[in-house]
């Protein structure tokens, strides 16, 4: 029978089932949660009933909680009062995991006194990724099921664990078949009644906890192994509290308490904010507006790569990953050779790690061909050109390529800087042309900037979007300028970077202003490790800047042994004085008497001048939301998840602050910071970048 429109409720003997059937993921939502307690009621009230299997329809279990409640007024049961209900049942309650049992849906599952999962389930408490630990009992339980060393990687980690992992370390307490989770989980609770198993509360169980009683140095020697991964989150640090206090004198109830006060404190801070909007902001660049959901999607069954050298290599990988075969296009054989062989090796490193198997080397590499015959395109869906970033050897290109190309076939380039229409002109198909800026390693990197010519037509773009979900990318569209969204901010920041070198600052004091704010890397540990020469081009290069004085004399960065820094032969970085010799003699030849400059200076001209130029994109319309100039930021150049993007952080700082430290800017340093308009309108009307 119906308890609501996401529950029922139906006995078979004595078992009763309360089945859950709330797409798409069967969240924890308050219909759910009153549903399920609702039907846990009436199996308790049956005499007739002995035990409950708890069970999700759809395809998975309890995925989690319900987001989109979180700081709205609470409805009852709260989730930990339902999981209270039931690990307080007076009747044994049987978990039955398919799919996901994540966050909340784990919660609710170690609050069952058995658990049962086909072996294709996943299990995990993935709240730290959000900003948050598991405040419903989560990292007060799974210790006690799974052990202190294990709960401290999936609380801080977020990674979900397989059922076969799961049922190993104690945390299932049996395999259903992949098919017959129902009727295995209906068999399982049978022999709980007839074998008169006793109600097991996770809560009491001290075993696991025992084996690290008198050990603090377990919790310090996690902290230590991962600081770096750690550095600048609060979460991570806040789940470990959180496990620590299971060994602590507090009891269960209390600890219970001293989570949920960290998990209020998390749910109050910025940096849960700002990861909750990268999780949604994730989630909106996939949809374009405008573009009808019954737009026609090209079939890709074959792509081609133009180009076997870092990029290209990189961008095969992607395909080859997911089964899709792919041509590469050299026009030397030793070109070709070296950048096959650069991928073998890549997959060997990724097997020697054990994330792919030695057959998993072959069968992919098997999917690639290579070939120096351009001429071999000409069946693929899908042609992507990853060569030298100049404008007339790219347009040379896309006209040799449209000449083979097959009729339909998507035409795109990886340029991260040029003109997609430019190039699009040089074919007969410029409604067929689209920009795939793939990023640096484009086996690793998850962003993929989609780029939308003048022409481009709207089945091509909707194919790049799916196309972008298929090879594991996060895929956002961008309008056509110099740049784009990423690489157009990127070059507002470099600008003011190097203006702050010639004024006194140090690459090394610039670069340690940005780690410390949360980026991976400064601007000139970016530019040493990527190459100062991409872009250079030698025969045009006049000493014009400091990079091209770098370049001239062969510091092309970590490949070379030095750029901004120097490089031991294991590309340890070092303050290079050389490089500052480079920068000192140049700004005297400028006219610039160099004297010091405070981080404060540094942290202002950088952050603002990129916030400045997302809200020129956005005003454009080269972005559609300033969500996806965030997520760019995020996935892309390695913008903290904690800030949540430049425009994100721009909004916690207040529109009327940044028009005030834009127009403070703008008189010390220049037009560079005058305000854009869009910023002058949202401040004008008390609105973020949020809002439009």
């Amino acid at each position: 029978m119906k308890v609501n429109d996401v529950t029922s409720y139906e006995t078979d003997g004595r078992v009763a089932i309360i089945t859950v059937d709330s797409p798409p993921v069967n969240a924890l939502s308050s219909a759910v949660r009153q549903g399920v307690a609702q039907a846990l009621d009436s199996a308790l009230a049956d005499e007739a009933i002995g035990a409950v299997v708890l069970i999700c329809a759809g395809r998975t279990f309890f995925a989690g909680a319900d987001i989109s409640e979180f700081g709205k007024p609470p409805v009852e049961p709260s989730l930990r009062d339902l999981l209270k209900t039931i690990e307080d049942a007076s009747k044994p309650v049987i978990a039955a995991i398919h799919g996901t049992a994540l966050g909340g849906g784990l919660e609710t599952a170690l609050c069952a006194h058995y658990r049962i999962a086909v072996p294709s389930a996943k299990c995990g408490l993935p709240e730290v990724k959000l900003g948050l630990l598991a405040g419903a009992g989560g990292t007060q339980r799974l210790p006690r099921v799974v052990g202190i060393a294990k709960a401290l990687e999936m609380v801080t980690g977020g990674d979900p664990i397989s059922a076969r992992a799961a049922y190993d370390m104690g945390l299932l307490d049996e395999l259903a078949g992949e098919s017959s989770l129902r009727a295995d989980a209906i068999a399982f609770a049978g022999r709980v009644l007839a074998e008169n198993r006793p109600l097991v509360k996770v809560r009491d169980k001290t075993d696991k906890l025992d084996e690290a009683r008198g050990k603090p140095e377990i919790f310090e020697q996690f902290r230590a192994a991962n600081a770096k991964r750690f550095k600048g989150f609060l979460a991570p640090e806040y789940s470990i509290r959180c496990v620590e206090a299971t060994l602590s004198d507090r009891s269960f109830d209390e600890a219970l308490a001293y989570e949920r006060s960290l998990f209020e404190e998390l749910m109050a801070d910025s940096q849960s904010a700002a990861q909750r909007h990268v999780f949604f902001a994730e989630r909106q660049a996939a949809k374009v507006d405008g573009l009808p959901a019954d737009t026609p999607i090209i079939p890709i069954r074959t792509v081609a790569v133009i180009g076997a050298g870092t990029m290209g290599g990189g961008i095969a990988m992607n395909f080859a990953n997911v089964g899709i075969p792919v041509t590469l296009v050299e026009n030397n054989a030793a070109a070709l050779d070296r950048g096959l062989g650069v991928i073998r090796r890549n997959y060997e490193t990724t097997a020697s790690k054990g994330k792919i198997s030695a057959d998993d080397v072959e069968k992919r590499m098997g999917l690639i061909r290579g070939t120096l015959d351009i001429a071999d395109i000409g069946d693929c869906d899908l042609v992507i050109e990853a060569i030298f970033e100049q404008m007339d050897i790219k347009q040379e290109m896309f006209a040799r390529i449209d000449a083979v190309a097959k009729p339909g076939a998507i035409l795109a380039s990886n340029t991260s800087y040029l003109d997609l229409d430019q190039i699009a002109a040089a074919t007969s198909r410029p409604d067929h042309v689209i920009g795939l800026h793939f990023f640096s390693p484009a086996n690793v990197m998850r962003l993929l900037e989609i780029v939308r010519g003048s022409a481009t037509a709207p089945t091509v773009i909707a194919t790049a979007m799916k196309l972008a979900k298929t090879i594991n990318k996060v895929g956002v569209l961008v309008g056509n300028c110099f740049g784009f969204v990423g690489n157009r901010i990127l070059a507002a920041r470099a600008a003011q970077a190097d203006a702050l070198l010639l004024k006194g600052a140090s690459p090394s004091q610039v670069d340690q202003v940005m780690t410390d704010f949360g980026f991976a890397m400064g601007n000139y540990q970016m530019r040493d490790l990527a190459g100062n020469d991409v872009g250079w081009n030698r025969e045009k290069s006049s000493s014009s800047t400091v990079r091209e004085i770098l370049n001239e004399m062969g510091r092309h960065g970590q490949k070379s042994g030095g750029g901004y820094y120097d490089y031991d032969e294991k590309r340890n970085r070092t303050p290079s004085p050389v490089a500052l010799q480079v920068i000192e003699d140049f700004a005297a030849k400028q006219g610039i008497v160099r004297q010091p400059v405070d981080e404060q200076e540094i942290h202002d001209r950088l952050l603002f001048a990129m916030v400045n130029e997302g809200a020129k994109i956005l005003d454009e319309g080269i972005a559609s939301r300033a969500s996806d100039v965030d997520i760019i930021w995020v996935t892309g150049y390695g913008w903290p998840r904690y800030s949540g993007g430049p425009m994100f952080w721009a909004d916690l700082q207040g529109l009327p602050a940044v028009l005030a430290k834009l127009k403070a800017l703008e008189a010390a340093h220049g037009p560079a910071f005058t305000p854009s308009p869009l910023i002058e309108r949202l401040a004008a009307e008390g609105k973020g970048f949020k809002d439009i």
